[in-house]
C-alpha cells in the first residue's frame, strides 16, 4: 500500500507567514504504530520557527526555532490543536 493523502492545508497569513499541514495514511510498521504520516510547518521569512513531524527512524518530535523536542502523538485533531498553539505562542513572543 502506497501512502495516501488524507489532509494537505497551505495556508498564508496578512503578515506572509506561511501554516502547512500535510497528513498521510500509511501501513502499520515497527516505524509508525498508528498508521499516520505527518508534516506540519510555519515558516516566518522562508525560515521554518515551528515544524512536527514523525521522520522515519526519529519517530514523533516537534521543531522549535531550531531545536528539536520530542512529542508524544495522540490523534490528528490534538496535533493541530498543539501546533496551532505554538503558532499562537510565537505570534505573542512566549517563544
Amino acid at each position: 500500500m502506497k501512502a495516501k493523502l488524507l489532509t494537505h492545508r497551505k495556508e498564508r497569513n496578512a503578515d506572509g507567514h506561511i501554516a502547512e499541514i500535510k497528513i498521510w495514511s500509511v501501513p502499520i510498521s515497527e516505524y509508525n504504530q498508528y498508521g499516520l504520516k505527518y508534516s506540519f510547518v510555519y515558516i516566518v521569512n522562508g525560515i521554518r520557527i515551528i515544524g512536527y513531524d514523525n521522520e522515519r527512524g526519529k519517530g514523533d518530535h516537534k521543531h522549535i526555532n531550531g531545536l528539536e523536542y520530542p512529542y508524544t502523538f495522540s490523534t490528528p485533531s490534538k496535533i493541530m490543536s498543539d501546533f496551532q498553539a505554538d503558532i499562537e505562542a510565537y505570534q505573542k513572543g512566549e517563544i
